[in-house]
């Protein structure tokens, strides 16, 4: 099973990246962590949002697997405590099916984005710079992979 991060946005600063690397290369390959990320469509003066920010979704939904089970990361979504995570995760590789989360640019994910997904969640009801949750979501994957195998590095 593989776990895929869509997420827009590129050239993430250094800092983005080497967190993120470090939890992504951490995970087993049974449950293997890529990132595939999509160019923001660019806001120039008076964009027209909702066409951008179809241009990303449509973007988006290609990257995912027709067959994955997919997760949105919404502001409204549902929140989860690491413990549910590490549940969902353990559901997840009983489906069998790999597991696409998508990241929405500035302006969030469109209609088609939120339709097309099997669950939302909300990582916070903060707003979090986009790169942040890039890290965030890597490391929250890692922490529930390890307590379904009871890893020593989350200590409830």
């Amino acid at each position: 099973m593989r776990l895929r991060l869509i997420c827009v946005g590129q050239k993430m600063p250094d800092w983005v990246t080497a967190g993120y690397n470090d939890y992504a290369r951490r995970m087993p390959p049974e449950l293997a962590l890529d990132l595939v990320e999509i160019p923001m469509a660019h806001r120039g003066k008076n964009p027209d949002i909702a066409r951008l920010m179809q241009r990303e979704s449509d973007a988006i939904l290609s990257a995912a697997g027709p067959r994955d089970r997919v997760v949105a990361l919404e502001v409204g979504g549902r929140p989860w405590s690491t413990e549910k995570l590490a549940a969902q995760l353990e559901g997840w590789q009983q489906d069998g099916r790999d597991v696409s989360f998508l990241v929405g640019g500035p302006d969030g994910l469109a209609d088609a984005c939120r339709q097309r997904a099997d669950q939302q969640w909300s990582l916070s009801p903060l707003t979090l710079p986009h790169p942040l949750v890039r890290i965030l979501l890597a490391e929250q994957l890692y922490r529930a992979w390890s307590i379904t195998r009871n890893h020593p590095y989350h200590r409830a």
